[in-house]
């Protein structure tokens, strides 16, 4: 038996606290590596004084994520109805600070949404146009190379490029929109197309679509977002958003996404008809996903903006909710080097909170934001990165600005 060393923390109840995270997330996680000056330094230690004040209930799940075990969907329950919320903060936080010291990653980032135009009609969307409206919109190449070129700067390290399901644009479109893009500024990394996205350009292309990601990869492709997975139920897909990639096609959509060699995120879309066994079941099927692939990079809980869709009348979810989501999130995926509070969707003040909840990230400067604001969003278009580091101090955590793969990482 291992003799404890002096630096090592017993709880009330006599149990060891591990001292470093007890989960593995695979040999190269850029996001966890301790750089000298930006909070991730030896001498951090993380915050154990609540896991002595644990409910009782919580504890069992305690030793469990001490001793690195893979929390079941009835542990997930349990997390999901206990009253101590703030345990299950607390052993989120902790299991943060095991993985990312006292660090909060954020990103210089700007939003590009090449059209408005889908042909779809989901119940939870305000963004789409049927394309004569006047608000219609879908770029040429002129706009997209002036906007990058005069809109964008050369410290900026991501384009976010998401849009419509536009019935009419041909696979030509895509594969001109990342070159136009790669040849206005090389440096800038596209983070670009939904799994829903690439589905329907394969269908536009007539092509297999491991071949189609390929020659997206070819044309400028980096990585690609988390959206589009809504909720991973066909109950739920049944309802809200019928028509679209169902959950199978969109878990094999990203499988296909990692065999190329391209990152991507995850996201979860909560707070509408959602059950908690379907949250639970969501997060239960992205982290098979990433033991076979290891190809997320973020997870990414989305609260359901619910203005000026045919949801409206549902409302919106309590910041508790989010809160205990987005910790909950934390422990259930064991495998996923980051958890994201996206300050957009959850808004400033929570996504602070959620720095103690279990996100290690707080997304980036975004500058323009259509998708949500169209859904009744009061958060501002974007933040500077000035702004972002200062709400990141203002929580007692170190700002980190990073590139989008991680693999770039400037204490801020």
């Amino acid at each position: 038996m291992t003799t404890p060393t002096t630096t090592q923390t017993r709880l009330p109840d006599g149990t060891l606290v591990p001292e470093a995270s007890p989960y593995s997330i695979g040999p190269s996680n850029p996001g966890v590596q301790q750089d000298s000056g930006d909070g991730g330094s030896d001498d951090f230690r993380p915050a154990t004084d609540a896991l002595g004040d644990l409910s009782d209930e919580l504890k069992p799940i305690r030793d469990k994520v001490f001793a690195g075990e893979r929390l079941s969907l009835d542990d997930g329950r349990l997390l999901f109805a206990t009253p101590d919320l703030t345990g299950v903060g607390a052993l989120a936080n902790w299991l943060t600070e095991t993985r990312n010291g006292n660090r909060t990653t954020f990103t210089y980032n700007r939003h590009l949404n090449y059209t408005n135009v889908c042909a779809y009609k989901c119940m939870f969307c305000a963004f789409r146009r049927s394309g004569d409206e006047d608000d219609a919109i879908t770029m040429d190449m002129d706009f997209v190379a002036n906007r990058i070129a005069n809109e964008f700067t050369d410290g900026m390290k991501e384009v976010h490029v998401v849009g419509g399901i536009h019935p009419e644009l041909p696979y030509e479109y895509y594969l001109d929109l990342l070159r136009t893009i790669k040849k206005t500024r090389p440096a800038l990394h596209i983070k670009g197309f939904t799994m829903i996205e690439l589905n329907e350009i394969a269908k536009q292309a007539g092509k297999p679509l491991p071949e189609v990601v390929l020659e997206l990869k070819d044309a400028g492709l980096d990585s690609c977002p988390g959206g589009g997975a809504e909720v991973l139920s066909e109950r739920v897909h049944k309802k809200l958003y019928n028509g679209k990639l169902p959950p199978h096609e969109w878990i094999e959509a990203v499988k296909v996404v990692h065999a190329a060699g391209l990152k991507s995120n995850a996201t979860m879309l909560f707070g509408h008809i959602e059950t908690t066994d379907e949250r639970l079941e969501h997060m239960d099927q992205i982290r098979r996903v990433q033991d076979e692939t290891g190809g997320f990079m973020q997870f990414i809980p989305l609260v359901f903006h619910p203005d000026n869709t045919p949801l409206q009348r549902l409302g919106k979810t309590t910041g508790l909710d989010a809160l205990r989501t987005i910790a909950v999130s934390r422990l259930m995926l064991d495998n996923m080097p980051h958890v994201k509070a996206y300050w957009i969707m959850v808004g400033i003040r929570m996504a602070q909170i959620a720095l103690h909840y279990g996100a290690d990230d707080i997304d980036g400067t975004v500058v323009e934001e259509h998708i949500t604001h169209d859904a009744g969003a009061t958060t501002p278009q974007g933040l500077t990165t000035e702004r972002l580091a200062e709400l990141i101090r203002e929580t007692g955590r170190q700002p980190v600005l990073r590139d989008t793969l991680y693999e770039e990482l400037v204490a801020f």
